[in-house]
């Protein structure tokens, strides 16, 4: 059973994932930090200073705080701020993505046309018999 995993671990779609799961990860962390603190505080900047960050609703009475952290140690609130900057780091992610495959596609249809431009090389046989007929001709 040891050798089996060894084996299955060992296989090329397997360690493609564990580096594709690690990369997008660190790419995760850097998105969110590009929302978070550059995109966010400019977006903030040009609506009057606004925190997304910090924008909530309160579901409970209990609730006076003016941060969302302190807001959720008093009771339950909706934090749609968290959800705004969320979906900004969701669009971006998404718009990367679709720019990585869209390069790729182009890139494969590229390949494809340059095999197709390329004349198929003739089967052995034909390559053969040319060759005699070639030496035929010479006689």
């Amino acid at each position: 059973m040891l050798q089996e995993f060894k084996k299955f671990i060992m296989r090329g779609n397997v360690l493609d994932l564990a580096v594709a799961v690690i990369i997008g990860a660190a790419f995760g962390l850097i998105t969110k930090s590009l929302v978070d603190d550059i995109i966010m505080p400019v977006v903030g900047y040009i609506f009057g200073g606004l925190d997304f960050s910090n924008y909530f609703l309160a579901l409970s009475d209990k609730v006076t705080a003016t941060t969302l952290a302190e807001a959720k140690k008093q009771g339950a609130v909706l934090a749609w701020g968290n959800f705004v900057t969320v979906v900004v780091n969701f669009i971006i992610v998404a718009f990367v993505i679709f720019l990585m495959v869209r390069g790729v596609n182009r890139a494969m249809e590229r390949f494809k046309k340059e095999e197709e431009a390329k004349p198929a090389a003739p089967p052995r046989q034909e390559v053969l018999l040319e060759e005699i007929r070639d030496l035929l001709a010479k006689k």
